[in-house]
């Protein structure tokens, strides 16, 4: 996807988030960044057109999915227009004059703390307490001057707010990648598009699933991921998202989806857009 250098770009949480390094690496350097409290209003923020852009987390190598922003994907009409994976590298970070003795509270965003939940084990005496976000942890302890507490963020968000490295490397893997997608409010197909998301629900019947899969298996199309979700008022049913291999601008594609949509009581595909080729 072309990058923007007038590109107006909105993530979650405080700057020095990861969600700003992935916005920065996928767009560029030159870009307005719109931080946000919430994934909501990351969501609202581009449905609303007050960005061009925006950028969440879905899944950690680790940890696993963000289970609310497949959620907001749903309910949101926006269009998945990209990814990027980004290898994640967490650092416990306090003020200039902490040591590691003198830490007894550490703050992170809950998805951090399940990367580092080993690492942090072994810290002594020490409180573990979520946050909403690891940069804005680091805001939390500079603005409020713990001495006593220390953030586990990335080295941006040290840098950000001048504070110091106590240790890096706090993540339990080396490695330890999240996979962001960038999100627009328009219904164009970036024109190498070569992965697309969907979500569907089914009829709660024997055999249903394997049906809807093997709409893809009959076309030798590669599924990446399937992930399944509630559907709200209607305990153990759900709704499963998968990523595949394509576009709908493929015949197979269009075939499969079309296939898929004769027996799904839902269907409504997400975006297709270029699948990050990094390997790791």
């Amino acid at each position: 996807m072309p990058k923007r250098a007038s590109a107006h770009v909105a993530f979650q949480g405080e700057r020095g988030a990861y969600s700003e390094i992935a916005a920065r690496r996928f767009f560029g350097e030159a870009i307005d960044l719109l931080p946000c409290e919430s994934f909501d209003l990351v969501f609202r923020s581009v449905e609303t057109r007050k960005v061009d852009a925006g950028i969440v987390p879905i899944e950690n190598s680790q940890a696993g999915c963000i289970h609310q922003n497949y959620d907001l994907l749903l309910k949101h009409r926006l269009r998945i227009v990209g990814e990027l994976n980004l290898r994640v590298e967490h650092n416990l970070i306090a003020h200039p004059g902490a040591t590691l003795r003198s830490i007894r509270t550490v703050f992170s965003h809950p998805q951090a703390l399940m990367q580092c939940q080993s690492n942090t084990a072994k810290l002594k005496d020490v409180k573990i307490v979520a946050a909403y976000d690891t940069a804005g942890s680091v805001k939390k302890i500079k603005e409020e001057n713990l001495q006593d507490a220390a953030a586990i963020a990335s080295e941006l968000a040290a840098r950000t707010y001048g504070m110091k490295i106590l240790r890096k490397g706090m993540q339990d893997s080396p490695e330890n990648f999240t996979r962001f997608l960038i999100l627009r409010k328009t219904r164009l197909e970036p024109p190498e598009a070569n992965k697309t998301s969907l979500v569907f629900s089914l009829k709660n019947e024997p055999g249903a699933l394997f049906r809807s899969l093997s709409v893809f298996a009959l076309r030798d199309i590669d599924l990446y991921k399937i992930e399944s979700r509630p559907l709200h008022g209607k305990p153990w049913e759900y709704f499963f998202y998968i990523d595949f291999a394509g576009s709908p601008k493929e015949a197979n594609c269009r075939n499969a989806l079309a296939h898929l949509g004769e027996m799904a009581t839902f269907l409504k595909v997400l975006g297709s857009y270029p699948r990050d080729p990094r390997k790791f």
